[in-house]
């Protein structure tokens, strides 16, 4: 008989096939103890039960990385206390790009599902960054993930809503076979000068296995954006609104590392009002890694006002030209195929619609062009190519 515990203010109900527990006193505000209970409970086969209708308030940070065979059925509420000094003092903290969360998910054969909502309240992050990037070599105003995994293998969420992250949504760090299906994320600020920012989707670092379906992402960053060490990549039925696209990178970040992205499958995605539609983004300069992106397909790809709908940057975050050029990225790129990309640019580039600049330090070969048809406010889009070998398979100037 599975047992199927149940976060419910009222008596507990007995069903036929299944036995209730209630974990209790929902006349406090705070319920992270009864979180940690429930889940705990439910651990090694049993399913933890959220209604609609109940909120769990959580204030201190949870390890769940002990899980195993475990459901999380999500109806209700999950939201985040607002309290910055807390939170900034108390965290899981990964070094890439200076990572905090609220909690860390691990184990295997973890499930969550539901019609329920995690909540990042995020309006007092927002407004109390003011604009800080998290790449800003000055920045010490770290702003928590709202979900993020380490160590996680068979990870699957279906159907939950994430709300309001204060910065990345997701991030999974070295875990296998992570997926996600027909989520909704939305970041979304109060204060018209307070926006939010680094809000991306999807991120990882160090993944085998990252699946992402049918799902519709409304974030003030990348929808998606799978970072260094990532593989077995599938993106399939995917809406992005307002975002900075669906990328690869960025990589080769940090000083003598090697990094990779591979296996990669990104098809039927629309994106609207983007910055950048298909990007791969890698970094150059003076103290930087090295590495590479192969075989990565982008099929079947709607753009709408999109401004630069398909980008290859090897200079990327705000690297002055002249430094690039000095020391230029060490990230090869092979074997990527466009087909298919269909829609409108917004202009502001001009009529530039593919931007394919190749760093002069790095390889980028077989890179494909199928079926693209891109407009702009001044006419048909044209593609820029710096530095691509084998351009029969690219119609560059």
């Amino acid at each position: 008989m599975k047992l199927l515990f149940t976060a419910l203010a009222a008596a507990t109900a007995t069903l036929a096939s299944e036995r209730h527990i209630v974990t209790r006193d929902y006349n406090s505000t705070l319920n992270t103890d009864a979180f940690i209970d429930g889940l705990t409970k439910a651990n090694n086969g049993g399913t933890f039960v959220i209604p609609a209708g109940v909120t769990y308030t959580l204030d201190k940070k949870l390890d769940l990385t002990f899980l195993k065979d475990v459901q999380l059925q999500l109806d209700g509420t999950i939201i985040f206390t607002d309290d910055i000094e807390y939170w900034q003092k108390n965290n899981f903290y990964h070094p890439f790009q200076k990572s905090i969360s609220f909690w860390r998910w691990g184990g295997e054969d973890v499930k969550i599902f539901g019609s329920g909502t995690i909540d990042g309240n995020g309006q007092a992050w927002y407004d109390g960054f003011s604009g800080l990037e998290i790449l800003d070599p000055d920045n010490t105003y770290y702003r928590p993930i709202l979900f993020y995994t380490e160590n996680a293998t068979n990870l699957e969420v279906q159907g939950i809503k994430f709300l309001n992250s204060p910065c990345w949504t997701t991030f999974f760090v070295t875990s296998k076979n992570i997926v996600f299906d027909n989520v909704y994320m939305k970041s979304a600020s109060t204060n018209a000068s307070s926006l939010p920012k680094n809000t991306d989707g999807f991120d990882s670092y160090n993944v085998d296995g990252l699946t992402v379906t049918n799902s519709y992402i409304d974030v003030g960053d990348d929808c998606f954006s799978p970072k260094p060490n990532t593989t077995n990549i599938l993106v399939r039925n995917l809406t992005c609104i307002g975002t900075h696209g669906v990328s690869m990178g960025s990589i080769g970040q940090y000083p003598g590392t090697l990094d990779y992205i591979s296996n990669a499958l990104l098809e039927n995605i629309t994106l609207i009002g983007a910055t950048t539609g298909a990007r791969l983004k890698a970094w150059a300069g003076p103290n930087v890694g090295y590495g590479y992106m192969r075989n990565i397909t982008y099929r079947d790809i709607i753009v709408e006002r999109v401004d630069a709908p398909i980008v290859l940057d090897q200079c990327y975050f705000s690297v002055e030209d002249a430094v690039c050029r000095e020391y230029p990225s060490r990230v090869n790129i092979s074997d990527v195929t466009f087909e298919n990309v269909r829609g409108s640019s917004s202009g502001v580039n001009g009529r530039v619609g593919v931007d394919l600049k190749c760093s002069p330090g790095a390889t980028c070969e077989g890179i494909h062009l199928k079926g693209i048809q891109l407009t702009t406010p001044q006419g048909e889009a044209q593609t820029v190519c710096e530095n691509i070998a084998g351009a029969e398979a690219v119609p560059c100037p």
